[in-house]
């Protein structure tokens, strides 16, 4: 057994366990950061040893033990991504408790159908607002004894609502008098004792909590350190929602490594924060990456056609560069490059990629992109510019982390190889199924689902179409579901025609291709507000509204020329035959989209019914 075998097979029961042993190993190393808001100038950071996160932990986990919190009792937490939630997540741990995840922008009726159906006893609320939603369901939630608000502004208390700051007053107290409180309640731990309830937002009906006990949390930190992408010296940016797995799994791995992170969700402070936190590896979606070159391709266009000239130059160049340095690595095991291609880059380098690269910070070794598929194109680019971005993939049923590629061995278009402890293969009709430490107990309450996708021997059925090399690289080629089969008899992937637009397009948002049982393909195609009404301003149409620049026959022929240099590079069965651009951009409030930013098909496609039928008005539908 090689010492990386060992150490998973011999990991602890609980992330709890590993904390201790962080903490016990490296005290006054530092944490975490964290802004604090100021009133004028930029943001004041701050920093959390182990230790110091230890007492605060500590004393989070001795108040909830203090209100009656029970192994196993649910505590939600609705709350952004902050330092608070990490240190309230292990604080539950610790108690022996399990933390219920609800995404803040979560409505009422659906915050308090998950604090039903999960039967959480505490409330952990970030601010007034999540407050009143608890407060406006409080007659449907008997289970729910308290609600503890960590920012207070504008919040009346009460015997049922306290503060964070309460909660941990009564907490130290509570240890002052049973010190050995935390030891023993972590020591009780078993590997089966549920961890994390994580309710995944489906596209139809209500979600489904995803039980996840601690033994998937130690096994997913053993593992995340075991491929060896993340070192002890590592800074890591973390903004991703904390409330899903993709979030919620890098703070298991940290603990393991014992790095630093910069916590910040604040989406729009990102740009603000990396040359602050200079980061030297962060995780994202798809769609950041997506727009960070959007915006770059747009900054260039607007410094007129001798500049954009120069960036589409370099943009070739970077692609054509990754993709052949890639290709002599998997040949010959050495990231080599003809000598003109090479003189060439590194004039782009000069004059493009490393302005993009200090962007990011100057120090970013590499990013982890998930929970969608990264569009090739965008991928080249920005391995061609020095910013290297591995895929993985995994499912909140699989805690996340199942593939991942590796450091210098990556290859754009695939999600890596599995990390240590999974097994896959693929199914007759090409869905991947995983079994290994990382899959779920199963579905809450829901013995019927879970006996769906989870066969007795461990294998999980992921809904994915893929394919894997002879040396273990996995390629997702769409969702099972997702998958169109148009009246002509030919099979098309959505998500593969969508993603290469994307690369083509830098006025892009969100993107549905149609086609189910039509005779031809169609679009529906939302515009990045901001680029698109820059664009405008240029163009004649300033002072516009979005709905008016998208209405524009100047705006409809400018995405038309990109979606005819998309339709040149696929199969006739995939191309789009027509296309419509939507009023305004898809968003989480109307539930178009996931909170991790996927797109939400059946969603979509009734609320723009109507647009689909008129672009098949008068076809004939065999």
């Amino acid at each position: 057994m090689t010492d990386t075998h060992a150490q998973i097979e011999n990991r602890p029961p609980s992330v709890a366990t590993l904390f201790l042993e962080r903490v016990a190993a490296t005290p006054d190393a530092e944490a975490y950061r964290y802004p604090v808001p100021a009133e004028r100038g930029p943001d004041e950071w701050r920093s959390l040893t182990w230790d110091e996160a230890a007492q605060r932990v500590f004393a989070v986990a001795a108040g909830l033990i203090e209100l009656g919190l029970e192994p196993e009792q649910r505590v939600a937490l609705a709350s952004s991504t902050r330092v608070e939630w990490i240190l309230a997540d292990l604080g539950i741990l610790c108690a022996g408790g399990a933390t219920t995840t609800v995404y803040p922008q979560t409505n009422a009726d659906e915050s308090a159908f998950i604090l039903s159906d999960s039967a959480s006893r505490v409330l952990i609320a970030e601010d007034a607002a999540q407050v009143a939603k608890a407060r406006e369901k409080r007659s449907e939630l008997p289970a729910l004894a308290q609600v503890v608000v960590i920012d207070a502004a504008g919040v009346e208390t009460d015997d049922w609502v306290i503060t964070l700051d309460e909660l941990e007053r009564r907490g130290t107290a509570h240890l002052a008098t049973h010190p050995e409180l935390i030891k023993e309640k972590v020591g009780a731990i078993t590997r089966e004792q549920l961890a994390t309830l994580i309710y995944t937002s489906g596209t139809t009906g209500r979600p489904k909590g995803v039980r996840l006990p601690h033994d998937n949390w130690s096994y997913m930190a053993k593992a995340i350190a075991a491929t060896g992408l993340v070192r002890r010296d590592d800074v890591q940016y973390l903004w991703l929602p904390l409330a899903h797995v993709f979030g919620k799994v890098l703070t298991s791995g940290q603990i393991e490594v014992g790095h630093v992170t910069a916590v910040d969700g604040r989406v729009d402070k990102i740009v603000e924060n990396l040359p602050v936190v200079r980061p030297t590896y962060m995780a994202a979606v798809p769609r950041i990456f997506e727009k960070v070159y959007n915006g770059v391709a747009a900054k260039a266009r607007e410094g007129g056609p001798a500049k954009y000239k120069i960036f589409q130059w370099a943009a070739e160049v970077a692609r054509e560069y990754a993709k052949v340095t890639q290709d002599n690595f998997r040949r010959t095991g050495t990231a080599s490059a003809p000598v003109g291609l090479t003189t060439k880059h590194k004039v782009a380098d000069r004059l493009v990629y490393g302005k993009i690269r200090e962007a990011f910070g100057g120090r970013l070794r590499a990013c982890i992109s998930g929970a969608s598929a990264l569009a090739p194109e965008i991928g080249f680019f920005f391995a061609g510019a020095g910013i290297h971005i591995l895929e993985g993939y995994g499912l909140t049923e699989t805690s996340a982390a199942s593939f991942v590629n590796p450091g210098e061995a990556y290859r754009i278009g695939t999600v890596g190889k599995p990390v240590p402890g999974c097994e896959v293969r693929i199914a007759d009709d090409g869905e991947i199924l995983l079994r290994g430490p990382g899959v779920m107990q199963g579905y809450h309450q829901q013995p019927e689902k879970t006996a769906e996708v989870l066969e007795s021997d461990g294998w999980f059925h992921t809904g994915d179409i893929g394919e894997l090399s002879v040396d273990g690289y996995l390629r997702i080629t769409d969702r099972k579901k997702d998958l169109i089969k148009t009246s002509g008899g030919k099979y098309v992937a959505p998500a593969e025609v969508e993603g290469q637009f994307k690369a083509v397009c830098p006025y892009v948002s969100n993107i549905l291709v149609h086609g189910a049982d039509r005779n031809y393909c169609t679009a529906l195609i939302a515009l990045d507000e901001p680029t698109i009404l820059q664009w405008a301003a240029d163009n004649g149409l300033e002072g516009k509204a979005y709905a008016d620049v998208v209405a524009a026959p100047q705006t409809v022929e400018l995405i038309d020329g990109y979606v005819r240099e998309l339709n040149s590079g696929l199969q006739r069965w995939q191309t789009i035959k027509k296309f419509r651009l939507l009023p305004r951009d898809l968003d989480i409030e109307h539930g178009e989209i996931t909170p991790s930013l996927k797109l939400k098909r059946p969603v979509v496609e009734r609320q723009y019914k109507a647009l689909i039928d008129e672009m098949y008005t008068g076809t004939r539908e065999a």
